[in-house]
């Protein structure tokens, strides 16, 4: 398995716009990817994901942009406490309804 690795946003976006300012300078967009994810060190797969975000966030395909993956991510995160919550508060009034009903005494 690779080492994950952060870049700054500063390269991210440098090698984004290469891709798009020199794709037509090679046969294919992917030729570009690779040519360039060379030059900074870095997998062309991972040249290759910014780019085809880059293109969402601009319009060109389509897709959720990364403002949008942001806040699907929160709705998610707020989703999962909102349900932890809710058998916190099932759990407890099963208790409480136990406590509070005594059993019927048998004749």
């Amino acid at each position: 398995m690779s080492k994950s690795r952060r870049y700054p946003p500063e390269v991210r976006e440098r090698a984004v716009a290469l891709v798009l300012e020199h794709q037509g300078e090679h046969r294919s967009q992917w030729a570009a990817m690779q040519s360039i994810a060379s030059k900074f060190g870095m997998a062309a797969e991972t040249l290759r994901n910014w780019v085809r975000q880059a293109e969402r966030d601009r319009g060109l395909k389509p897709g959720p942009t990364s403002g949008e993956l942001v806040r699907i991510k929160e709705l998610e995160r707020e989703n999962k406490e909102l349900r932890r919550a809710d058998e916190i508060l099932k759990a407890a009034s099963a208790f409480f309804a136990r406590e509070l009903d005594p059993p019927m005494p048998r004749r």
